[in-house]
């Protein structure tokens, strides 16, 4: 059930966009094991004449760049499953955007099951109520 916020380089586009969600779904759920029916994917767009790396803009650079900030339950997955997700995402993004700068980034903020939810429930809850209908 994570969210996950994407920021690229370039003017809105909705078929870019529909890709970076499917493609961002579609890895979160093989690599960190998420279920895709429950994810949401936020992308929105910077010119990039005001996003800087390095001192310069990306247009000055001539490439492209995004940043890519998803929300799990901490203790969720191991960091052999982050290392290979954040990989995977910059590959995937490299593609999406036509070749990326080195200064791409990409954050698993692993949060507190009790601290975070969706529809009103928090993870924990979740866990909870499942574990005492299995007893």
């Amino acid at each position: 059930m994570p969210i996950i916020n994407v920021s690229a380089t370039g003017k809105p586009d909705a078929k870019l966009s529909a890709a970076i969600a499917k493609e961002v779904t579609e890895t979160t759920a093989k690599l960190l094991r998420k279920d895709p029916t429950i994810t949401a994917v936020a992308v929105n767009y910077i010119d990039p004449q005001h996003w800087f790396a390095g001192g310069k803009s990306l247009a000055e650079h001539g490439t492209n760049t995004f940043w890519l900030d998803i929300k799990v339950v901490d203790g969720t997955n191991t960091k052999l499953e982050l290392e290979a997700y954040l990989k995977a995402i910059f590959e995937a993004f490299d593609g999406l955007l036509g070749g990326v700068h080195e200064e791409s980034y990409a954050l698993v903020h692993e949060v507190p099951a009790a601290a975070y939810g969706f529809g009103g429930k928090s993870q924990e809850f979740r866990f909870i109520s499942g574990r005492l209908k299995a007893a």
